[in-house]
C-alpha cells in the first residue's frame, strides 16, 4: 500500500513537469494528439492532487476552497484558450460548459456522493446553514448568468448587452467574493463537519511540510499552465472528431466539464463514503459557485474587451432542467438528512440531461 502511495505521488509530481515542457514543445513543433491528450489529463489529475495538498496543510474550509479555485481556474484557462483559438466556437462554448459543470455537479457528483454514502452509512447528515446559504447564491448566480439573459430587451435574443454584461460579471464576483468570506472567515463554523468518522486515515494523517507544501503549489502552478496550452492543441482534434461523430455542439462544453471535475468529483465521493458528507457538498457547491462566480467574469471580460459576442440564455429544455435541478437540490438539502433515494433521483436528473444533450 505503502509503495503504490509512492508510486501515486511521483506520478503527480511528474506529469506537470512533462506537461509543462510538452506546452514549451507545441510553441515549436506539432504534438501527437493522444500524447497530448495522456499528458492533459495527467496534468489536470497533478493539479487538484497538488491542491489537495495545500489545502490539507491549511485545514478546513479554506481547504475546499482552494480545490475549488484550483478547479476553476483550470476551467477558465480552457474555455479562454479554446474562445481564441476557435472563435465561430465562441459564442455558446462558456455557456455550454459553465452549464454542464452546474449540472454535472449538482446532479452527477451530488448524487453519487449521496448514493455511495448512504449504501455504506443509511443515513448521513450534514449542517443546513452553510449548505442551505451555498445552494442560495447558487440559484440567485445560475438564474441571473444562463436564464435572465432570454428576458432583456437591450439587445436581442439570448445575449446582454457590453454594459450589461459587465454589470452581471461585477454582480458574480460580489456575491462569490461575500461567499467566500463566510465560508472562512465570518461564519465558518457553518461549514465544518460534524458527525464525522474519525476512523478514516486521511483524517488522522499528519499535515504536510512546508516544503512539501511549496513544491506542490509550484507544481500546481505548473500544471495550470501546461493544461491551458495543451488544450490549445488539442481543441482542433476535439472538435473535428466531435463533428466526425455528428455530436451536438455542447457536448464539447459537458467534455470539459467532465474532464475539469473529475478528479475532485473522486475525492467529494471518497469523503462521502468516509461519512464525510460535509466535506462532500462544501467541494460539490464551491465549484459549482466558483465555476460561476470566477468564470463568467473572465469571459465576460474577454468578450468586451475583444468585441466577441457571447451567448448566455440558456434554450426552453436547458432552462427547464436547470430550475428542475435547483428545486431537486433545495428539497434534498432541506432537512439536514440524506439517503440512498435523493441520490438515486439526482443520478436520474443527470442521465435526463446527458441524453437529451446528445438526443435534443
Amino acid at each position: 500500500m505503502t509503495s503504490k502511495l509512492r508510486l501515486a505521488d511521483r506520478t503527480n509530481d511528474l506529469f506537470p513537469i512533462l506537461g509543462f515542457l510538452a506546452a514549451l514543445a507545441s510553441f515549436a513543433m506539432p504534438l501527437n494528439p493522444w500524447i497530448v491528450a495522456f499528458i492533459l489529463a495527467g496534468a489536470v489529475v497533478a493539479a487538484v492532487h497538488h491542491a489537495e495538498v495545500i489545502a490539507h496543510r491549511v485545514g478546513e474550509p479554506f481547504g475546499t476552497l482552494i480545490l475549488a479555485l484550483a478547479v476553476t481556474v483550470i476551467e477558465v484557462g480552457l474555455i479562454l484558450t479554446l474562445m481564441q483559438a476557435e472563435p465561430e466556437k465562441a459564442l455558446t462554448l462558456a455557456r455550454d460548459t459553465v452549464f454542464a459543470a452546474v449540472m454535472v455537479i449538482l446532479n452527477l457528483l451530488m448524487g453519487l456522493c449521496l448514493l455511495s454514502g448512504a449504501i455504506r452509512h443509511h443515513e448521513q447528515r450534514f449542517q443546513r446553514t452553510g449548505i442551505g446559504a451555498a445552494l442560495a447564491t447558487l440559484t440567485v448566480l445560475t438564474v441571473v448568468t444562463l436564464v435572465l439573459p432570454n428576458f432583456t430587451s437591450s439587445v436581442p435574443g439570448p445575449f446582454y448587452s457590453a454594459t450589461q454584461l459587465g454589470f452581471v460579471a461585477a454582480v458574480s464576483l460580489i456575491l462569490y467574493a461575500t461567499f467566500a468570506l463566510v465560508q472562512t472567515v465570518r461564519h465558518r463554523d457553518y461549514f465544518l463537519p460534524e458527525g464525522e468518522a474519525h476512523d478514516e486515515p486521511d483524517t488522522h494523517a499528519a499535515p504536510p511540510s512546508v516544503r512539501r507544501t511549496a513544491i506542490s503549489g509550484a507544481l500546481l502552478l505548473a500544471s495550470l499552465f501546461a493544461v491551458v496550452l495543451l488544450a490549445k492543441n488539442l481543441s482542433p482534434i476535439m472538435g473535428a472528431l466531435l463533428a466526425d461523430w455528428g455530436a451536438p455542439p455542447a457536448v464539447l462544453g459537458v467534455l470539459i466539464a467532465a474532464l475539469i471535475l473529475a478528479p475532485e468529483g473522486l475525492a467529494a465521493v471518497r469523503a462521502a463514503k468516509a461519512d464525510r458528507l460535509q466535506t462532500s457538498l462544501n467541494l460539490a457547491l464551491g465549484s459549482a459557485l466558483a465555476t460561476i462566480g470566477l468564470t463568467i467574469p473572465a469571459v465576460a471580460i474577454l468578450s468586451i474587451m475583444t468585441d466577441m459576442p457571447i451567448s448566455l440564455g440558456l434554450d426552453a429544455k436547458s432552462a427547464v432542467l436547470l430550475f428542475l435541478s435547483l428545486i431537486v437540490a433545495s428539497q434534498t438539502l432541506a432537512n439536514g438528512r440524506t439517503t440512498v433515494l435523493q441520490g438515486v433521483i439526482h443520478l436520474m436528473l443527470f442521465a435526463i440531461y446527458l441524453f437529451t444533450t446528445f438526443v435534443p
